[in-house]
């Protein structure tokens, strides 16, 4: 199992932008997509947006396609979530993951996951 640890969450004005972080930790991080998922208060865990493990296909919810970009740097252990034009529906508490699949969009093919950093996004 991967430890992952997120890292650029935090408050900014509708309209605005945010880059977050997800640092991997274990030699076999290139084997797996990555992914993106939030947590709005009282409602489920949704997918975000996923990588595959060379970077090369990118997968979007529909609400955030055009806005957000998922990157990744695969000699930093590093995948990166760049927000912009953000919404106040966007605020969450955001969370990356690991799947050991080509590339995966739900919650029970990422096996990894970390703690979450939280972006609140004000009107």
């Amino acid at each position: 199992q991967m430890r992952l640890v997120e890292s650029g969450g935090g408050l900014v004005l509708a309209g605005g932008s945010l880059r977050l972080s997800c640092a991997a930790s274990g030699r076999t991080y290139g084997s797996y997509a990555m992914g993106w998922f939030r947590q709005a208060p009282g409602k489920e865990r949704e997918f975000v947006a996923a990588i595959t493990r060379s970077g090369g296909n990118t997968v979007y919810r529909d609400s955030v396609k055009g806005r957000f970009t998922i990157s990744r740097d695969n000699a930093k252990n590093t995948v990166y979530l760049q927000m912009n034009g953000l919404k106040p529906e966007d605020t969450a508490v955001y969370y990356c993951a690991a799947s050991p699949l080509p590339i995966a969009t739900v919650k029970a093919d990422f096996g990894s996951w970390g703690q979450g950093t939280q972006v609140t996004v004000s009107s």
